[in-house]
């Protein structure tokens, strides 16, 4: 890398306030500053606890008791990247409160109505509202020069196009980049490039952004008080300089129209380990002669016990072994009552477990369909039923049945017979290793971390930076 790639930077990070983004993000953040940048987070107090003890507190907050949900890979149950010399600086503390933060991811994590919905779409509106009022003075007085935003925050793109500031978008999550052809993020069904698909696609998208209103209102609104031309969605709001996703572009549908500057580097991860879980239960002793079932619900699902109780149900139907990971988010004695459902003397409980590891021995993972998770996966050549429940779970889940990697059924309604029957598929048909192997070779080479930082330090070669050293 020339010395002109590497002129350091002052990075302000920009993401929604969920551990996985920030999980993610933070690992990016760590290449960066092991490069002689420097990285700054900003958002509302409560998310300071996604970055560890460890981090470097601006004067005006840093909140040190962490959200009951706990911090992770979105479906790993692995800890947050702890970097040190990565600093946050807090904003909207009138607005958003100490211990406001854990009631919006519970909203987040489990609507459970139509009014539910909108409480979390009416959330992510406050967000952004309150991130592109307070962003640009915080930018100034922090002498940020260069943004890094997530595609899921579109005020990391008004504020730095507003700013004049080059910026690089991360796609945490499934990419919002849109296409006719291809299904929004949160859509559970699969590809149809046929009239009939596209119109599925036209239509399920006008209902999204109906229903997405509130925000939409506060994009436009605030594209008018910066100055912009009019926008009104997340997919407009990104970096012409370089766009970096966590897939691979085999796992996504077929793909016509990303730009030239779009990247798939696969998980964001930390290259040395940093911010694992002491919590971690070890890799128990299976029995290397009996198949072995991985299920992991992620970090904000994790206290699903009615689906974990399924998953043990079917696991005795098999006879097989299982390791069942809750994220904290389930009892002692639920714990004990899944173990009593699962199969005799075979049946692991446990809060955090090694997901690498774990994927690696197990021969099927019973999974939210997570993206952290399905990366993982694929990593290791396990086929996967998908479980989704939330976010953009079901797009994830579509993908994983598109790609013939595993199968998909109900968190919520699916029987423990039927999800027996998906095992048993699962665990005899090889067909779904076949069809993992050749993701796995193109994960192998996507880059990962390193790759990123390479993107953003080109990208940003031919822009000066600031004074920050």
């Amino acid at each position: 890398m020339t010395a002109e790639l590497r002129a350091p930077r002052h990075f302000g990070v920009v993401a929604p306030a969920f551990p996985s983004h920030f999980s993610a993000l933070a690992a990016l953040a760590g290449e960066l500053v092991r490069r002689g940048h420097r990285v700054t987070f900003l958002h509302r107090p409560d998310a300071a606890a996604y970055l560890g003890p460890r981090s470097a507190h601006a004067a005006n907050g840093g909140m040190d008791r962490s959200p009951g949900t706990g911090i992770g890979h979105g479906g790993g149950c692995i800890g947050g990247v702890i970097v040190p010399g990565i600093a946050f600086h807090a904003l909207g503390a009138d607005r958003f409160p100490s211990g406001s933060l854990e009631a919006a991811l519970r909203r987040a994590a489990n609507p459970g109505s139509p009014l539910g919905l909108r409480k979390v779409i009416l959330d992510m509106a406050a967000a952004t509202d309150m991130l592109c009022e307070e962003l640009p003075n915080a930018i100034e007085a922090l002498r940020i020069d260069a943004l890094l935003g997530d595609q899921m925050e579109a005020a990391a793109g008004l504020v730095a196009e507003a700013l004049q500031l080059p910026f690089i978008s991360v796609a945490c999550a499934l990419p919002v980049n849109r296409e006719a052809a291809v299904p929004l993020p949160v859509m559970p069904f699969g590809y149809d490039a046929s009239e009939r698909g596209l119109q599925m696609v036209a239509g399920s998208t006008g209902v999204y952004d109906w229903i997405m209103t509130p925000h939409r209102r506060a994009i436009e609104r605030q594209a008018r008080r910066l100055g912009l031309s009019a926008r009104g969605a997340m997919h407009e709001c990104l970096s012409p300089l370089a766009q970096i996703s966590q897939t691979i572009a085999g796992f996504d549908f077929p793909r016509q129209h990303l730009p030239a500057s779009f990247h798939h580097v696969g998980p964001l991860r930390s290259s040395d380990g940093a911010g694992t879980r002491a919590t971690i239960t070890p890799l128990p002793a299976f029995d290397p002669d009996r198949p072995l079932v991985f299920a992991s619900l992620g970090t904000l699902q994790g206290q699903r016990f009615g689906a974990f109780q399924r998953i043990a149900r079917a696991c005795r139907a098999l006879d097989v072994q299982l390791l069942a990971a809750h994220c904290g988010g389930l009892s002692e004695h639920q714990a004990k009552a899944i173990e009593h459902a699962g199969t005799p003397g075979a049946t692991t409980v446990c809060a955090f477990a090694p997901q690498q590891a774990a994927l690696a021995r197990a021969n099927a993972v019973v999974t939210h369909a997570g993206l952290n998770t399905v990366m993982d996966a694929i990593a290791t050549g396990t086929p996967m039923l998908a479980l989704p429940i939330a976010f953009d779970q079901p797009g994830v889940a579509a993908r994983v049945s598109h790609a013939g990697i595993g199968r998909k059924a109900s968190a919520r309604i699916t029987g423990a017979s039927a999800l027996a029957a998906h095992l048993r598929a699962l665990l005899n048909d090889p067909s779904y290793q076949r069809s993992l192997a050749p993701l796995s070779a193109e994960l192998a080479q996507a880059g990962g971390t390193a790759r990123a930082a390479d993107i953003v330090e080109q990208a940003l070669a031919r822009t000066p930076a600031g004074a920050a050293a």
